[in-house]
């Protein structure tokens, strides 16, 4: 995989945890060091773990779906991003009591804001990547994204939010229909 393709999946991915930083930067009525670091840290890792987990279950898979590994890569990474698309413009806005970088909270949006990286590890899986530098990029970027994200609340406000979501799920869709037509021209 190229390393714009994978700053591209990384970034994309990040977006939702860019969105959600941001809120949470706004929310807070002061924002320290500690929130900083509890929101980029877990967002993160979590970002960084979850391509392992689909990597993982898309290696034992992988002999079994050679023939169309392109076509479910490019459907994950399609869906994925219709769904960011689909989410950013609901005009529901579910507002989280108290403060969103401690305790359960901050669990449940680290998992809500890295599903999508578990289908990117599995579609990584059948494409034959090693998921190792992918991983470390992802949550690096993730982590990146989220103090930018958190610090950009702070002066922006919220309505950057959605704007974001949809340019993560526009390029997702991108990078699906790039590795679906690579893997057609090259076959």
């Amino acid at each position: 995989m190229d390393i714009l393709t994978l700053i591209g999946i990384a970034v994309a991915l990040a977006m939702d945890a860019f969105a959600v930083a941001l809120a949470a930067g706004l929310s807070l009525p002061k924002l320290t060091g500690r929130h900083l670091f509890r929101f980029a840290f877990h967002f993160g890792l979590f970002q960084a773990l979850m391509p392992i987990l689909g990597w993982a279950a898309g290696i034992s898979l992988r002999r079994q779906i050679e023939t169309f590994d392109h076509w479910l890569a490019f459907i994950l990474l399609f869906l994925i991003g219709a769904k960011m698309l689909r989410d950013s413009w609901q005009k529901e806005e579910e507002t989280e009591p108290g403060d969103p970088t401690r305790g359960l909270s901050l669990v449940m949006l680290s998992i809500a804001t890295s599903i999508d990286a578990l289908a990117v590890g599995l579609s990584l899986a059948v494409l034959g990547v090693e998921i190792w530098t992918p991983s470390l990029v992802i949550g690096f970027t993730a982590c990146l994204l989220t103090l930018c994200g958190m610090l950009l609340g702070r002066r922006l406000g919220s309505s950057w939010g959605p704007r974001v979501e949809r340019l993560g799920g526009a390029l997702l869709i991108v990078i699906g229909l790039k590795i679906l037509i690579e893997h057609t021209l090259l076959k």
